[in-house]
């Protein structure tokens, strides 16, 4: 059984990184959400875009604010394409243990996928925190050219 809205913990990590108690590699922050770079990347350029909204699924986020992180998400896909140059991308956001989700923080995943370049698996490897710096700073660059 997956977290509710009863189940929504104040002290996990991606609301430590929303208050700034825990370290990140943001790309875009704004008053709805935020996007940083995954600490551990299937992939080289995998993004985590969050809402500031306490929300451990998508089915208690408001629409209005899932629309802002929908917009946000759209605008990383886009900025990540432009960087990284990905044969193909990933969108992906999971609901529930069951499903793979190991923050109960709703957030939404952009995965660039390459051809001869397997996804490393999920949270066992963390990136060293110079990579994830520079990932950052191209994706912010791109975003400045994305409405």
């Amino acid at each position: 059984m997956g977290a509710d809205a009863r189940d929504y913990d104040p002290d996990n990590p991606f609301a430590k990184i929303l208050r700034g108690e825990a370290r990140s590699h943001i790309v875009h922050e704004d008053d709805h959400c935020m996007a940083f770079m995954d600490l551990m990347p299937q992939t080289p350029g995998h993004t985590l875009i969050i809402p500031r909204t306490p929300a451990a699924e998508i089915f208690e986020l408001p629409a209005g604010d899932l629309a802002q992180v929908m917009m946000l998400t759209q605008r990383i896909a886009k900025a990540v394409r432009q960087v990284f140059d990905p044969p193909g991308l990933m969108i992906v956001q999971l609901n529930g243990a069951l499903a793979g989700q190991t923050v109960f923080h709703l957030h939404f995943h952009v995965i660039p996928r390459f051809k001869g370049l397997d996804m490393k698996l999920h949270a066992r490897v963390v990136e060293h925190a110079d990579v994830l710096d520079g990932h950052a700073e191209r994706l912010r660059e791109a975003m400045m050219q994305i409405p």
